[in-house]
């Protein structure tokens, strides 16, 4: 390595099975390098090309860059879940599926350069390699991009080797265990519930003893095993995503899975029930308390997708639905859980 010293990467990937899965791919080949900048339009960075010959793409352990005045994620720093990777066949690549190109033709992020990193806001805000000063072949400044604040792009470093030489666990940022762990703790034990889930609630009422109970006992389970209120494709996760299913069903049969998942563009409110707008988001009217604050879809996916092909979902010609012995189960477990 030229430009990385081995202190600079210590400790900066953390080797998940999840980020090895949908981030990291082999070491660029100079060719692929090359196919990868012509289709992007844009010479990538050096450092960045010699840390992909490190490890190309991953999440990080190293995940906080510290900040003043960018109000993006905190006050004082700003998170970073993974790098993407110099390709295109991982999810979480320059030209994967959710590279780029997708969340500047989809998600409308400015032309300025290209996405190289992503967030815990799901989409919402992305760091970018920003070419606008140094032209397509400089080097370019890393910025975040806060698609929630009408695209406001906020200065995080001058070039790639700071941003990542700057990069410290997210523990430098907490006052104390003690007090992350509580607050976490208040929100799934008095965090209010979002209209869809407080509707749904009402009409298990019959069946389920105690929804409410059930499912902040689900959220307080996931905080003391995380230390934090998130959804991955952990076994308690999963359960609160059939837990939402479950609620959802019992206001409407959803037509498909992105049915399920995504607001009504055309009515994005609680009127149309979804799950984006059960737990994950409260950014429309009548904020609520019992969220994550985000959410990675690709683990609600791959939680559908396992339900189907287990036949746990069935297709009903109104829709999809839980087969009955699948809900009858569930709904025992969660009894169960109400008693926790």
């Amino acid at each position: 390595m030229s430009i990385f010293t081995t202190a600079d990467l210590a400790g900066l990937f953390d080797d998940s099975e999840y980020g090895f899965e949908k981030y990291t791919e082999a070491a660029p080949t100079d060719e692929l390098v090359a196919e990868v900048e012509a289709e992007l339009g844009y010479r990538l960075p050096a450092a960045y090309v010699e840390l992909a010959r490190v490890r190309n793409g991953g999440t990080l352990e190293r995940n906080c860059f510290p900040t003043t005045g960018v109000r993006v994620w905190a006050e004082d720093h700003v998170a970073v879940t993974g790098l993407y990777a110099i390709g295109r066949t991982a999810t979480w690549s320059l030209l994967g599926d959710l590279g780029s190109p997708f969340m500047q033709a989809e998600w409308g992020y400015p032309d300025i350069g290209v996405c190289f990193a992503d967030t815990p806001t799901a989409g919402h805000s992305v760091f970018m390699f920003d070419y606008r000063e140094c032209g397509p072949r400089g080097e370019p400044a890393v910025v975040i991009v806060d698609q929630e604040d009408d695209y406001r792009i906020s200065f995080i470093a001058p070039d790639f080797q700071t941003f990542i030489r700057g990069l410290v666990p997210e523990a430098e940022f907490l006052d104390s265990p003690e007090g992350t762990l509580a607050e976490e703790l208040e929100t799934v034990e008095k965090g209010s519930f979002s209209p869809i889930v407080q509707r749904g609630i009402a009409a298990l009422g019959p069946v389920l003893t105690d929804a409410e109970a059930t499912i902040r006992t689900i959220g307080r389970r996931i905080v003391r095993e995380k230390g934090f209120f998130a959804l991955h494709s952990d076994g308690e996760s999963n359960l609160m995503y059939s837990t939402m299913f479950l609620l959802y069903s019992a206001l409407t049969t959803a037509t498909s899975m992105d049915d399920f998942l995504d607001e009504d563009p055309e009515d994005p409110t609680y009127d149309h029930p979804c799950y984006v707008m059960m737990i994950p988001s409260s950014y429309v009217r009548e904020p609520y308390g019992f969220t994550t604050g985000g959410w990675a879809r690709d683990f609600v996916v791959d939680w559908w997708n396992q339900q189907v092909e287990s036949g746990a979902i069935v297709e009903t010609p109104r829709g999809y639905r839980f087969s009955a012995e699948t809900e009858r189960s569930l709904v025992r477990l969660l009894n169960v859980y109400a008693m926790l």
